[in-house]
């Protein structure tokens, strides 16, 4: 069982995005339909590397099949507070065939390339289960008793 891992709050706009994003191509029927699309936003990325300057969650998405992230030492450092590049960069690893690319943004934007990280390091151990609450139990309790008549 994986540690329970709180969302910090610098990130929660951008993951929100980025999950709704995510979320939305992972079709069941259309399993093909995600990872196409990621690969063609890392085409585009490649032939612009700043192309999602200002759209983290897209540029998250484009570089998502392009790093490994070694996300049990880079939690060890603590993400409550935002680290800098510099913490996050020795726990990310680069495919040969991104590296260009990657090295582009991180020379010109390497706040979001640290986002961007950030933001896939959280999403892959992101539980999307909901929690239950006190009301959920009650309510359960209440459904056993549902087929008594209250008016005898």
């Amino acid at each position: 069982m994986q540690p329970e891992t709180k969302l910090p709050d610098y990130l929660a706009d951008d993951f929100s995005m980025y999950l709704e994003n995510m979320t939305s191509l992972a079709d069941p029927e259309n399993p093909e339909l995600l990872s196409n699309y990621l690969s063609s936003l890392f085409e585009q990325l490649k032939q612009i590397p700043l192309l999602f300057n200002g759209m983290v969650d897209q540029l998250a998405m484009a570089i998502s099949t392009k790093i490994r992230i070694d996300s049990k030492n880079l939690t060890k450092i603590g993400l409550s507070n935002e680290p800098a590049w510099a913490d996050v960069k020795p726990f990310v690893g680069v495919h040969a065939d991104a590296r260009a690319c990657i090295t582009e943004i991180m020379a010109h934007a390497e706040q979001e390339l640290k986002t961007a990280v950030l933001l896939i390091h959280f999403h892959n151990s992101y539980d999307a289960t909901p929690l239950k609450n006190e009301a959920d139990e009650y309510e359960q309790v209440d459904d056993e008793y549902s087929d008594y008549d209250e008016n005898y």
